[in-house]
């Protein structure tokens, strides 16, 4: 939801800060790295019982991941490489986050709860997989209810109220899910929908090595026929 109706107003807004960043020496690499460190302690924070803590953590640990690609752009340094570094650190800051979650939950509540948070984390892999292979084919599978930033902000408000944080667990969850299965339906959609126009052009493509086989033939034929009567003998 964020990426289809704010991402475009937040970097022009932050446009400014990265060019201020810029000039101080740091890189997008640098705060990439600073919210990897960030969200570490923030799952040892949570993983304690600090969720005060665990929660300024959690907001330092959302600026540089916001603040990267603004500088990135300012100092010309985007890339896929540095795009595919961002992608990994926010998976790997997903994970961290969430098993601080489940092992605050496993400590402080009986039963399998800790469980849950390890859901949110397969169900948001899930969807991040099916983003990076819809564009690997060629199509688009943005947007949904429940995305990386969304999930972020739903895990500080219960960390935030921690009477809460169950339920806003399976609320994640289950937005999480939901976003999953719209994203598989666009993508599905959008293939569905291609499959007619590659079947049309395989058989053109066929029909069109038919051709070229029957003229390849003709010509043959026709030089075969053109090499006898040349050494037929004169009558």
């Amino acid at each position: 939801m964020f990426d289809g109706h704010f991402r475009a107003d937040a970097e022009r807004t932050l446009k400014p800060v990265g060019q201020q960043l810029k000039r101080t020496g740091v890189s997008a690499d640098h705060l990439t790295i600073l919210g990897v460190v960030m969200a570490l302690g923030a799952a040892v924070a949570i993983g304690n019982g600090a969720l005060r803590l665990g929660l300024v953590l959690l907001v330092l640990t959302a600026l540089p991941d916001v603040l990267d690609g603004a500088v990135a752009k300012a100092s010309g340094t985007a890339s896929p490489r540095g795009a595919f570094f961002d992608s990994v650190a926010d998976r790997f800051t997903d994970a961290l986050l969430l098993l601080g979650v489940a092992w605050y939950l496993s400590t402080n509540h009986p039963g399998r709860i800790a469980l849950l948070p390890m859901a949110v984390l397969g169900a948001s892999m899930l969807i991040s997989y099916e983003r990076a292979k819809a564009e690997a084919l060629g199509y688009e599978a943005k947007g949904g209810l429940m995305e990386r930033a969304e999930r972020l902000i739903m895990l500080g408000i219960g960390l935030l109220f921690n009477q809460f944080l169950i339920p806003i667990l399976w609320v994640m969850l289950v937005g999480t899910l939901f976003t999953a299965a719209t994203r598989f339906i666009k993508v599905w959609t959008q293939a569905t929908a291609s499959v007619p126009v590659l079947a049309n052009r395989s058989r053109e493509r066929s029909r069109a090595r038919a051709r070229r086989q029957d003229r390849r033939v003709a010509r043959s034929t026709t030089r075969q026929v053109r090499r006898r009567t040349q050494l037929r003998p004169p009558r």
